[in-house]
């Protein structure tokens, strides 16, 4: 298992949890990211934040340090 951030651009993984709590869980839930959706890394900015993702159809940007609680099988 692997983080969101460790991805590169192309690639893809499969959520298998998130592992914050509070209003960022829910943050990240509400954009879509929930347990056994398919998230691939579409564009990284370039100094690394943020990393633009493809989820559920949609293209989402999100901050580096979000993309390390959203942990891949």
């Amino acid at each position: 298992m692997r983080s969101l951030h460790r991805l590169r651009c192309g690639e893809r993984g499969k959520v298998n949890c998130i592992n914050c709590k509070g209003p960022l869980r829910r943050r990240i839930m509400d954009m879509g990211i929930t347990k056994g959706t398919t998230i691939e890394v579409k564009r990284i900015a370039p100094f690394g934040d943020p990393i633009e993702i493809c989820v559920r159809g949609y293209k989402l940007s999100i901050r580096k340090k979000e993309a390390e609680n959203i942990i891949l099988e």
